[in-house]
Order: structure tokens, then C-alpha cells, then sequence
């Protein structure tokens, strides 16, 4: 029984660390024209300062479901906010009618599946998901 303890919370705590290494893709549809994006072009769209790629093309943002491990990871790596202070930011600007915040899309399928039919669309997916029909246009570790 001492060894089987640690045992278990062992395997959730690795388990935890090997799912948050997981890399996320920012993608866009591949006829949509952008090559790549910065950081920054990202977090200025999914932050609403920004309602186009860098081409001059519209930008959509989709982002995953509140909650969604993706979604959190994104918000603190490019938009240097936790999840509750996404929010809060959105909140601000939706009150003031200075903003419309991105709409969610779903899990990692559904985001790559509306990013795949809409050349506007910009979202993020776990990079296990992505496939042709969607483009890479910045990595998150």
C-alpha cells in the first residue's frame, strides 16, 4: 500500500504535465493568403485591436470553449492574460460597446472545422488535430 499511494498521485500529475506540453497551431483557411503570423498580429486580432491580418484581409478569431486547456494556454501565451482576465477584458469592452469578443467555436474539430470553411477565420488547435485542410501560421510550445 506505501508504494501503491505515491503511485497514484504520480500518474495524474504526469499526466497533467504531458497534456500542458501539448503544442497549440494557430491556423487560418489556406487559400486565406497569410503566410505567417507574429505573435503579435495574433494577440492584437484575438484582442480585438486588430480586425484584420496583416495583408489587409478580414480576420475572424474563433476561440475554443471557456475552459478548454487550449483556450488557456493561448490566453497566457499570446494575450499575456489568465482566463479570468480574458474575460474581464472582454466584459469592459462589450459593456462600453467598444468591442465584440471572438466568438467560441468548440473543442480543437469543431474550431479547425469552421476555420477550414471560412478564409476569414483565424483560430487555434491542438497541433495534433491539424491536417491540409487548415495552415499553420504560428506555433505555440
Amino acid at each position: 500500500m506505501k508504494i501503491f499511494t505515491p503511485l497514484l498521485i504520480a500518474i495524474p500529475l504526469l499526466s497533467f504535465s504531458l497534456f500542458s506540453s501539448a503544442e497549440i497551431a494557430v491556423v487560418v483557411h489556406p487559400s486565406s493568403g497569410v503566410a505567417s503570423l507574429t505573435e503579435d498580429d495574433i494577440a492584437r486580432i484575438f484582442l480585438g485591436k486588430s480586425k484584420s491580418f496583416p495583408s489587409g484581409s478580414a480576420a475572424v478569431p474563433v476561440n475554443q470553449d471557456e475552459g478548454a486547456p487550449a483556450r488557456d494556454k493561448f490566453n497566457e501565451a499570446v494575450c499575456k492574460k489568465n482566463s479570468s482576465q480574458y474575460k474581464a477584458y472582454w466584459s469592459q469592452l462589450v459593456f462600453t460597446g467598444k468591442g465584440t469578443a471572438p466568438k467560441d467555436g468548440g473543442n480543437d474539430a469543431a474550431v479547425k472545422a469552421l476555420v477550414a470553411a471560412n478564409p476569414t477565420m483565424v483560430g487555434y488547435v491542438d497541433s495534433s488535430v491539424v491536417d491540409s485542410s487548415v495552415k499553420v501560421v504560428y506555433k505555440i510550445p
